[in-house]
């Protein structure tokens, strides 16, 4: 059985794997579970040990099958409860994901599936993150993009918000920027601010560490998108 801090590091492993590709180096998973990077070389060996990950000397690790399968669980159990949280118990998105965090080891696997029941199976979580399967098979691909990738003028829909940050959660929620969001892409400034104009009229400038929280896809129909603020993408 595997301790709680051994499945955080397994989670966090899989996200920057998810994210940046294999291999993870000792120094981001640092900074992913706050802890020393002598701290996490020792953590890293065990989880080696136990078959769950492959180390890559100079490099970083990688997740093995086995090591995935259980990362894939217990984001699994961290987003079906964020969107419970949110959806049943009107928690704000910027308040789920501590709350998930807190319970993610502990829910059996026969409240996961009634979870899951009650919320009807939910394909994202209430950042736009995709719920892994029932069975745990992997993620595909994600094809959003950066916010501060398009250029000006572009109409994109917003895919996903970081939840790393509540101060930036409370912030976007703030300003009406939530995952199925559609917006113009303004300005982009040289001292670092983004503008984007929300519902095609309310414009709102965003600190760019704000700004590279949001992930995006193109617009399905720009013409109209711009113009509304709940939408599909392409």
């Amino acid at each position: 059985m595997l301790s709680d801090v051994m499945e955080d590091y397994l989670k966090a492993i899989y996200r920057i794997q998810a994210r940046s590709g294999p291999p993870v180096s000792t120094s981001a998973i640092a900074e992913a579970v706050d802890k020393t990077p002598a701290s996490v070389t020792s953590m890293l060996g065990t989880l080696e040990d136990r078959g769950l990950l492959l180390h890559q000397k100079y490099t970083g690790v990688e997740l093995t099958p086995e090591g995935e399968r259980v990362a894939l669980e217990v984001v699994r159990h961290h987003r079906l409860l964020e969107a419970y949280l949110a959806e049943h118990l009107d928690y704000s998105r910027s308040e789920v994901h501590d709350e998930a965090d807190a319970l993610e080891h502990h829910i059996s696997e026969e409240f996961e599936r009634r979870v899951a029941a009650a919320l009807g199976d939910p394909a994202v979580d209430p950042h736009g993150d995709p719920i892994p399967s029932a069975d745990l098979a992997p993620l595909d691909g994600d094809d959003a993009a950066l916010l501060s990738s398009h250029e000006v003028g572009d109409c994109v829909v917003v895919a996903r918000v970081s939840d790393r940050d509540r101060g930036d959660l409370e912030y976007l929620e703030d300003a009406g920027i939530t995952p199925g969001t559609a917006l113009e892409l303004v300005e982009v400034a040289p001292f670092g601010m983004v503008t984007v104009r929300i519902d095609g009229d309310t414009d709102q400038s965003l600190p760019e560490s704000v700004a590279d929280s949001i992930r995006v896809r193109a617009a399905a129909d720009p013409a109209s998108a711009c113009g509304c603020g709940e939408v599909t993408d392409a």
